[in-house]
Formats: C-alpha cells, sequence, structure tokens
C-alpha cells in the first residue's frame, strides 16, 4: 500500500530551475533543521592607488639632482675663488691653495653671500720666509659688496724664523734659532776684546704696523746673564746696542687691506695673527701691496 493510501502526504519532487521567467524558490527551513546554503556576495578586490610610488619616484629624482647640483656648484664655487684669490694676491699660477665652503652652496648663491669660506696653503713665500697661510673669511660677497670679515694665521716654523732673524738681524751676530716657551732663542757670538764669546738673546715676538718684531729681554754672554734693564754692569754700554728690537718688514709682501695684528709662539712654530679690511673686496688700491715703515 502506498503512502497516499495510509494518510501520508507523498513526496513532491524538488522544482527544476525552469529559467528567469519561473526562479526557483528555495523552501524556507524547516524548525529545528539546518539553514540552506545560500551564495555569498565578495565585493570586487579594491584596485590599490598608485600615486604615492610616483610621488616617492619623483622625490627622489629631485633629491638626486640637488645633489648632483650642490656637488657641482661646491666645486665650481671653489675653483673660481682660488683663481680670484692668485690673481688678486699675483701669486704663482701653480700655487697650492685649497677652498672650503662651508654649508649648502645652492642656497648661498641664490642669496648672493658666502656664510664661510676657509682659505689654506701649506706654503706661501713672504719676503725671506715661507710660512704656511690659512684664512677664514664669512660674508663673502658673490656679485659685489664689501667683505664681512677676514682673519687670518701665518705660521712659520723653526728653521723658517732663524732665515728671517739673520736676515733682521743685520751686524748682530746670529747663528741659530729656538722657541723656548713664549719666547725666541737667538744664539750666537760676539767678539769682546778680542775673544769671542757666546752669546745668547731671549727674545719676545710682537707685530707692529706690519712688521714682525723681535725685542731682547735679556742676554747671555759666556756665563753673565743681563736683563734689558740692567745698566750696572760695565758692560751695560758695550752691550747696549743688543737689546735693540729687531724688525722684520713683511708689509711690501701683503695687501694693503690686511693688517697684521700678533705674533706669538704656539708650540714649534711661530704664529703672525693677521685681519682684513671689509673693504679689500670692492677698493682695488687695497689689494696692492703695502709698504714699509722708513728705515
Amino acid at each position: 500500500m502506498s503512502g497516499a493510501e495510509e494518510g501520508m502526504h507523498p513526496t513532491e519532487p524538488y522544482p527544476r530551475n525552469l529559467g528567469s521567467e519561473h526562479p526557483v524558490v528555495v523552501p524556507p527551513a524547516r524548525a529545528g533543521g539546518p539553514l540552506p546554503s545560500a551564495p555569498i556576495a565578495v565585493p570586487p578586490p579594491r584596485r590599490r592607488a598608485r600615486w604615492p610610488w610616483a610621488v616617492g619616484i619623483v622625490v627622489v629624482v629631485l633629491a638626486a639632482l640637488a645633489v648632483g647640483g650642490e656637488f657641482v656648484a661646491r666645486a665650481v664655487v671653489a675653483q673660481q675663488i682660488r683663481s680670484q684669490v692668485i690673481t688678486a694676491l699675483k701669486l704663482p699660477a701653480d700655487q697650492q691653495l685649497d677652498v672650503n665652503v662651508g654649508g649648502i652652496v645652492l642656497p648661498q648663491l641664490v642669496a648672493g653671500r658666502l656664510d664661510d669660506v676657509r682659505l689654506s696653503s701649506k706654503s706661501v713665500a713672504l719676503g725671506p720666509i715661507t710660512s704656511a697661510v690659512q684664512v677664514d673669511a664669512t660674508g663673502v660677497p658673490i656679485r659685489g659688496g664689501e667683505l664681512g670679515s677676514a682673519k687670518g694665521t701665518f705660521r712659520i716654523t723653526a728653521d723658517q724664523l732663524e732665515k728671517a732673524i739673520t736676515a733682521a738681524a743685520g751686524s748682530t751676530p746670529i747663528e741659530s734659532v729656538t722657541l723656548v716657551g713664549a719666547d725666541v732663542k737667538a744664539t750666537g757670538s760676539v767678539t769682546l776684546f778680542g775673544a769671542s764669546v757666546p752669546l745668547s738673546l731671549a727674545l719676545t715676538p710682537g707685530a707692529v704696523d706690519g712688521e714682525l718684531t723681535f725685542t731682547p729681554t735679556s742676554a747671555t754672554i759666556g756665563a753673565m746673564t743681563l736683563d734689558a734693564s740692567d745698566t750696572s754692569s760695565p758692560f751695560a754700554s758695550a752691550l747696549k746696542p743688543l737689546f735693540a728690537t729687531q724688525k722684520l718688514c713683511i708689509a711690501d709682501r701683503l695687501p694693503a687691506g690686511v693688517h697684521l695684528s700678533g705674533l706669538r709662539v704656539d708650540g714649534d712654530a711661530l704664529v703672525a695673527t693677521f685681519s682684513a679690511d671689509s673693504a679689500i673686496t670692492t677698493d682695488p688700491k687695497l689689494l696692492e701691496n703695502g709698504t714699509c715703515p722708513a728705515s
């Protein structure tokens, strides 16, 4: 006997898909039964924006161009400064001269003024001596105008100093020069009563009106030492010429706009300090060599 005959409902077949005109109707879930499966909508993948990568590439390219431009500008500026200094000071064309420009050069070129420039050379001839030179300048004009400031040093070694003092001593019998503490010690010999006696002078260095000065403070002759102020010794009048200040003028070897301001012992060398007039970049006369005081 079939299920209909026994009072039960027959099982109807699940309707097949008859197209869009007859959509398939999914029967509701039975109480307590599992939920029918249904299609889940998946959003399309989001397209990642590429513009940050493009901006990054542009920034890198611009940075590379800026670094390259800075490198070229620094080299050109240094070369131009070196050339102008050698020409203005009438130095040899092959003069060793290092130029260092501080800070980032490109903004300074736009502003028309270099903030900090250092010039240095290991060997520059100044009359009878050769010294190392260093100059620190600030506010260096590019398109005309006065210089902010410039200060520098000449560093003279003991052997070069010996040449300088020997040249300045004239008739004073100086044979060697050494640096002792803050003083310069010059040694030689002097003839007294027909005999050659060892001589040693303690000299205090200084600078006045374009001249390097060496002022004796004491003299040792043989075993006897005299101060410059000692007039009681029987030899005082005879030795008085030894206490005369020796001068070495280098003003005629320097631009008129450069002024010596001091001379001191620094370790194994004598250091002369100097400064430059701000108008040295605008007044051609200040670039001409100065003159030495009349003797």
